[in-house]
């Protein structure tokens, strides 16, 4: 099995994919949907696709960290 799709990020892409952006989250598609949907994860519409910034998923933990440090 090829892992270099993987194995490489772009750090030039300012826009994810929901795809991508659950592939750097570690979790499923229709899971990052569901966070989307619920506002936990930001994204944001072009045209008729759903994206999300790059900088997203790497708030999106810092947020829930923080959450369970004040738990």
């Amino acid at each position: 099995m090829d892992t270099a799709p993987f194995a490489a990020i772009d750090s030039t892409l300012v826009l994810l994919t929901v795809e991508e952006a659950a592939r750097r989250l570690q979790i499923g598609r229709t899971t990052c949907y569901q966070l989307i949907r619920s506002g936990e994860l930001e994204s944001i519409p072009v045209g008729r696709l759903r994206r999300v910034p790059a900088d997203a998923p790497a708030a999106y933990v810092t947020a829930r960290r923080t959450q369970n440090r004040a738990a």
